[in-house]
């Protein structure tokens, strides 16, 4: 059976999009989304990405198969991809969307709000951050995790925890290529703190409006970007007095836009998705 996708990436984190409009489950099992991830004898990605029926009011559901076939709360590249996948579909059956548009998005972290710019980038409404510990969610001490210290090998690193959804291990670091991510990451992310697992972020202030991160993902090992890292990561440094509001935070991939706004309390990421082909899977 062939299965028609298409390729998107957001600063290097690629996905695979599939149309599953018609129908509320997804095309895939984890098992499927595993073999076609794999970037030597499948597609290659970080992630399978469904657009699926809408629910709780939004337009469209948004449901994610990481690359080791576990299902993530959200993905912030993966809902600009998945945005500009809706408006390239609505172009092709001839309903092209004028700039600026809005999608809403329902997801397992709740609703998400992404904004089709006319410059081509996609600013994202994240929603607010959560950081108290139980929401994160972290065994560390206190109601909230910041600047505490969590033992890794025999290592100990002043982490701060955020939750964009998913949940994040923020760490600040002096120079960030220097960090051995393929070493520390895996042992973050499974460390016993973290009851569902969680992301690692390294972070480098560069400048109070200038970030640069280095991330290990949950279920997906070391990408090119991370956007909820990005935004958990502003806040903590933010809660640390590292940086301003609004700043731009480099990844590996390129740089992202990322605002915690005073008003509302809620995170807005501004970034690309690039469509860079399509297909028909044989599975």
């Amino acid at each position: 059976m062939g299965l028609p996708f298409s390729k998107y990436h957001g600063l290097g984190n690629d996905f695979i999009l599939v149309d599953n409009r018609h129908q509320t489950a997804p095309l895939l099992t984890p098992t499927q989304a595993i073999q076609l991830c794999d970037r030597n004898t499948g597609i290659g990605a970080d992630g399978v990405i469904f657009a699926l029926p809408g629910e709780a009011g939004a337009d469209y559901t948004m449901r994610i198969f990481n690359s080791d076939g576990s299902e993530p709360e959200m993905c912030g590249n993966g809902i600009r991809c998945m945005a500009q996948y809706l408006a390239d579909l609505d172009t092709a059956a001839g309903h092209p969307r004028q700039r600026p548009h809005r999608y809403t998005i329902h997801t397992l972290a709740g609703q998400i709000v992404p904004t089709l710019q006319p410059d081509g980038q996609i600013t994202v409404d994240m929603g607010e951050p959560r950081l108290m510990a139980a929401e994160i969610p972290t065994t560390l001490p206190g109601e909230k995790a910041i600047d505490v210290p969590l033992a890794v090998g025999d290592d100990t690193y002043q982490v701060t925890c955020v939750s964009m959804g998913n949940p994040h291990c923020i760490t600040f670091v002096d120079n960030t290529d220097a960090v051995p991510l393929a070493v520390v990451g895996p042992l973050v992310e499974t460390h016993g703190a973290f009851p569902q697992r969680t992301n690692a972020e390294f972070i480098q202030v560069v400048r109070s409006d200038y970030l640069k991160m280095r991330v290990w993902e949950r279920g997906a090992g070391p990408t090119l970007a991370c956007g909820t890292g990005a935004c958990a990561s502003l806040v903590a440094a933010v809660l640390n007095g590292k940086c301003d509001r609004k700043a731009t935070v480099e990844l590996p991939g390129g740089p992202l836009q990322i605002e915690w706004s005073a008003s509302n309390n809620h995170i807005y990421m501004t970034g690309p998705a690039v469509r860079v082909f399509t297909g028909d899977a044989i599975l």
